[in-house]
């Protein structure tokens, strides 16, 4: 299961999986960077707390921010953030990204359901 994951983590990432943007597991690295890791968790996390935690959108949309400024500084200049920041701002972007996705997609359901009963 372990070997599953090592090759498909970065295929759905789209991972570089640079050695020094990854974390390190008892000497090994971790299939996908840090950044990726971030997201992979901030998705787990919206999927668990999403009818528990109600965020409003704007926050979402606010939420995804950090992650797109230090990736886009990060690849114009010669910035490096660190591996926690990319960590950090990944489980942003995840757990926004996921959280935006749902509320749209029953919000889209429930619209269609409207419709159907009129």
């Amino acid at each position: 299961m372990i070997k599953f994951f090592a090759k498909w983590l970065p295929i759905f990432f789209g991972c570089h999986c640079l050695p020094e943007r990854s974390f390190f597991i008892k000497g090994k690295q971790f299939p996908i960077c840090s950044r990726c890791t971030g997201i992979l968790v901030g998705i787990f996390l919206a999927i668990c707390t999403f009818f528990f935690v109600q965020i409003p959108i704007y926050y979402l949309i606010i939420m995804t921010i950090p992650m797109i400024i230090d990736g886009s500084v990060q690849a114009k200049t010669k910035y490096e953030s660190n591996n926690k920041l990319r960590f950090f701002t990944g489980l942003l972007f995840g757990y926004a990204g996921i959280q935006l996705s749902l509320i749209l997609h029953l919000k889209a359901i429930n619209y269609i359901i409207d419709l159907s009963f009129r």
